[in-house]
Order: C-alpha cells, then sequence, then structure tokens
C-alpha cells in the first residue's frame, strides 16, 4: 500500500519530481529548486520512513516506492512530469518510467549505479553488512567519506554533521532496508526499455556509482546524455549545486514538452 509522503511545491511551469536518497531528505534539492522554479514547479517529498514522511510497519522493496511516487502525482493532480532522483532516487525514477512511460517528460539519473560488476555488488553489500554488525553510526564515517571531497569535509564540518544527523535521525530499520534496496537493485536488463530523454549526472570520483557505470547506462539508454563533474564524489546537491545547476536546467529546458 503506498505511503502518504509529506512534500513540497514551489515554482511554477512544467512539473518536476525530484526524489532524494538514502537517509536523505527533500531540503536536498532545496538549492537546486531556487535555480529552477522561475521555469519549472518543483515538488520534492520524502521518501516513506524519512523527515516528516510516515514510517511504513513493514519491509519495502523498489516497487513500493513507486507506488508512492505515483500516489503523490495523482493526489497533486499531474498529468505528466520530469522526474530526476539522486542515488537510491536515480532508481527509483527509472523503475517509474519503466511502469509509467506515458507520464514521463525527461528523467534524470543523478549519482546512481547499473552495471555493477559482482565487485561492485560485493563492496556496497559489505557496507550494509558493517552497519548490520557495528550499527549505523559506527560507519558513518565510511560513508561520509564515500560522499564527500576530503577538502570538502575538512573545510565543511558543519555541513558534514548535519547529513549525519539526518542518517542518525532516520530509523535503524528504515535505513538498512533503503540501503538493502540500493545495494540489490540491478537495473541492466531493463535500462533498454526507458525511452524518455535522460541525463546522467555523476561525480568523476564517485566510488560507487563512478564514471565507469554511467557511461555503460548511458550506452544502454536510447536517449541519454552523460555529464561527469570532475573532483566530485556523491553528495553532489551538498557540495555543489552551483556546478549541477546549470547542466540540469539546460537539459529540462531543452527537453520540455
Amino acid at each position: 500500500m503506498a505511503i502518504d509522503c509529506a512534500y513540497t511545491i514551489e515554482g511554477e511551469g512544467p512539473a518536476l519530481f525530484l526524489i532524494h536518497g538514502i537517509g536523505a531528505r527533500r531540503a536536498t534539492f532545496a538549492k537546486l529548486v531556487e535555480g529552477l522554479k522561475d521555469r519549472f514547479t518543483c515538488i520534492r517529498y520524502d521518501l516513506r520512513g524519512h523527515g516528516e514522511s510516515p514510517v511504513p510497519k513493514a519491509p519495502f522493496g523498489l516497487e513500493d516506492l513507486v507506488d508512492d511516487l505515483e500516489a503523490l502525482r495523482s493526489k497533486i493532480g499531474i498529468e505528466c512530469a520530469h522526474f530526476a532522483g539522486h542515488s537510491l532516487g536515480g532508481m527509483i525514477g527509472p523503475a517509474y518510467a519503466k511502469r509509467y512511460p506515458d507520464k514521463v517528460n525527461s528523467l534524470g539519473l543523478w549519482s546512481t549505479a547499473a552495471f555493477r560488476t559482482p565487485e561492485d555488488s560485493a563492496k556496497v553489500k559489505a557496507v550494509v553488512a558493517a552497519m548490520r554488525e557495528k550499527g549505523i553510526p559506527q560507519v558513518l564515517d565510511t560513508l561520509t567519506a564515500r560522499w564527500f571531497t576530503d577538502d570538502f569535509v575538512a573545510s565543511h564540518p558543519d555541513v558534514i554533521e548535519k547529513r549525519k544527523r539526518q542518517v542518525i535521525d532516520t530509523p535503524a530499520d528504515i535505513f538498512l532496508n533503503v540501503f538493502d534496496i540500493y545495494a540489490g537493485t540491478e537495473m541492466s536488463s531493463w535500462l533498454h526499455k526507458i525511452s524518455a530523454p535522460c541525463h546522467l549526472v555523476t561525480g568523476e570520483e564517485d566510488g560507487g556509482c563512478n564514471p565507469r557505470l554511467n557511461r555503460k547506462m548511458a550506452n544502454a539508454l536510447p536517449n541519454a546524455e552523460l555529464v561527469i563533474l570532475d573532483q566530485l564524489k556523491h553528495a553532489i546537491f551538498i557540495e555543489a549545486t552551483d556546478r549541477v545547476l546549470p547542466v540540469v536546467r539546460n537539459f529540462l529546458i531543452k527537453n520540455d514538452s
């Protein structure tokens, strides 16, 4: 059953749904929205169990997260929209587009992964296993090292602490559930079915969602553009929205119907 997720709507123009990642919040896209709301109606929401959205009583999978997004679209009454997501959100968006292709004008796959090798999969699953064994707070430094560049960590300790607090404030079973979805989802067998224009953006130094995997994704998608941002890791919207905004805005305007 779909969850009635908390959401925020800002701006005017064609609709854009923004989908955040593991243990994050809709606030992830606040700065991005500031640079888009003059041209687009930006809808961002908290995934189930995150932020102000209700916490489900049972484990859930990727298709349940798609259900939530469709319920939100239907509730707001928007017929077609642009959809874009970061990390896990970059898997929810394509899964939504596969199920509801007529609702999708374009798709953003930001800092996400497909075509993982067995070694790639083992690495991400090892992170989940470590969290289950040691506890989430004990693995947070490992995660932030994967998400942010060393320079940013050193110069923005307050931002790093805020991101850690988001994770800690997310119920542990929810955080592990969504991390399992992220670790276990493999889009390679069906990405070729996504006909909407797709925009892939990732950091050059993102270990888990690296350029190697994103190039394979771009090649598999019938209509895709790939942007690799040098000297960035995973948290591109926290560390460098100013660099992401222009390429996202240009893509959306170009593909706005």
